[in-house]
């Protein structure tokens, strides 16, 4: 296998690094993170919510929305790693739209008619276009705050990174590791700060706009393209994925009960803290597969069961909520009870067979119309 490393002994830190090989291990976390969206949604992020309350779950699984985060960290992460200097920004732009447009707006008909139509959730029509345009956290005034496919609010987040990232990556190779590493830490802190800040000066409807602003979620970004360019270069990082998994474990602990175990202060500075906070767990748990995986070491994440459903994560996730809410409109919420985590696998089961089909008759046919290219 060619190597992807600069080798350590060079003295030009700045150089590029190369276009990577498949890293199969990071398709599997896809999965997982998509799923934790799904658990914190399916059982509701307060005892009364979700589709089905499970206490065996709850209310660990709200931890699950923060799988957004790690899908932000990623995403800066892949696109580092796999540039290849030299390509032009509009061909960048039209793979990324090949990507991630025709299946969003397939996902987005059936939310019409079970949110709007059905469900009769409120909403206007320039909300809506700003949602089917992938700009509805660009804009304060966005009425409600998830019009249109509600979970698509990460892909506007998205987009706004596809739009920068031609230019971010050139102004990166020139970086030091170093300084790379060092401003992805300072936007962590920043991040932190405008949270805290947002929590105790605006209104919960205004201070969760913010925090979801692509500006707020930039640094998570951020810190998945240092990481890349850093990997590349030669950065002997190795962390163990089960320490990290116990290390998150204990911090989810931590933060779900902040309320009762702490003061109204540090509740709420804990709460600031916990996106920069899973951002540098994402980061850290995707360096130690990509170097596990790079030295030959394969898992269970490698599995071909756990690469299709990495591959199918992204419509797993536009349609998860879809399926949600039309369960809750045509059937109602279950009673409490453990005996629904069985119901859970069984809703998981029916969104991963839609997902197959989705990714198998809209989102690869349309990206390879769109491109011409096979899948990889």
């Amino acid at each position: 296998m060619t190597s992807l490393l600069v080798p350590p002994q060079t003295p030009r830190p700045r150089t590029r690094v190369r276009r990577a090989d498949r890293l199969d291990s990071l398709t599997g976390l896809r999965f997982l993170a998509a799923f934790a969206v799904f658990t914190h949604h399916f059982t509701g992020a307060g005892a009364t919510g979700g589709v089905a309350h499970t206490p065996a779950l709850f209310p660990y699984s709200t931890m699950g929305v923060n799988g957004v985060g790690f899908f932000f960290v990623l995403s800066g992460f892949l696109l580092a790693w796999g540039h290849r200097a030299g390509t032009p920004a509009r061909v960048f732009y039209w793979r990324r739209v090949a990507r991630i447009v025709p299946l969003h707006l397939a996902a987005t008909v059936p939310c019409i008619w079970v949110f709007h139509v059905w469900g009769g959730v409120p909403w206007d029509l320039p909300s809506f276009l700003a949602s089917v345009f992938l700009v509805q956290t660009w804009f304060p005034g966005v009425v409600p705050m998830f019009p249109g496919n509600g979970v698509s609010w990460t892909l506007s987040v998205e987009a706004f990174f596809y739009l920068l990232f031609p230019l971010v990556i050139r102004g990166a190779y020139r970086l030091r590791t170093r300084t790379l590493l060092a401003l992805a830490a300072a936007g962590l802190v920043a991040m932190a700060a405008v949270n805290s800040w947002a929590l105790t000066h605006l209104s919960p409807f205004h201070a969760e706009w913010l925090m979801r602003n692509p500006l707020a979620r930039l640094p998570e970004f951020a810190l998945g393209t240092a990481l890349a360019l850093a990997v590349g270069r030669g950065l002997s990082l190795r962390p163990r994925p089960a320490v990290l998994a116990v290390l998150f474990a204990s911090y989810t602990v931590v933060h779900v009960h902040r309320d009762q175990r702490f003061d109204h202060a540090v509740a709420v500075q804990l709460a600031a803290t916990v996106r920069p906070l899973v951002a540098l767990f994402s980061a850290l748990l995707i360096v130690a597969h990509v170097q596990r995986e790079r030295a030959g070491e394969r898992g269970w994440l490698c599995t071909p069961l756990m690469m299709r459903l990495g591959a199918w994560s992204y419509a797993f996730y536009l349609l998860h909520q879809t399926v949600n809410r039309l369960i809750l409109d045509h059937w109602g919420q279950a009673a409490p009870g453990n005996q629904n985590v069985f119901v859970l696998i069984g809703v998981a089961t029916v969104v991963v067979a839609l997902s197959w089909a989705a990714y198998r008759y809209v989102e690869e046919p349309a990206r390879r119309a769109l491109t011409g290219r096979r899948s990889p």
